[in-house]
């Protein structure tokens, strides 16, 4: 079974994605460089407005879970794992992890890629505020 979910973000002056451990994206317009594991904002959607399909997929730990962004003609995939533990109910917030630490921000753990991870050329991209940032969110068991 898959089941895809699409939005779009937008870049950010302030987008580093420096962070080790985690990748962001976040509905809110307004991003300070303490934020660093953020990589697009003003997401047309967060984890509570997914499917249902798609949150009852993410939450089998034998589903992977891709995420695939692409901005400025630059694009690239992050793959992690589902969980029975994830919440997926966020109102602003969609975070991959590395880790297996979950929250109610946590769209995915052991992800292949935190946001330090990301090629500079696309991080680039992705500090432009006029670029339009197309995220697709796959589920696959």
């Amino acid at each position: 079974m898959r089941v895809v979910e699409e939005l779009a973000g937008r870049g950010h002056a302030n987008v580093l994605a420096t962070h080790s451990m985690t990748f962001e994206i976040t509905t809110h317009s307004h991003l300070t460089k303490r934020g660093d594991c953020v990589i697009a904002v003003k997401a047309s959607r967060s984890l509570q407005d997914l499917s249902s399909a798609f949150k009852r997929l993410c939450k089998n730990e034998r589903t992977q879970i891709v995420l695939e962004i692409e901005a400025g003609g630059i694009s690239e995939s992050i793959v992690g794992r589902g969980s029975p533990a994830l919440r997926l109910d966020h109102p602003s917030e969609i975070v991959g992890r590395r880790s297996t630490y979950i929250s109610d921000r946590t769209l995915m753990i052991k992800a292949d890629k935190a946001a330090s991870d990301l090629s500079r050329e696309l991080v680039r991209e992705l500090q432009s505020p006029t670029v339009l940032v197309q995220i697709r969110l796959i589920a696959e068991l």
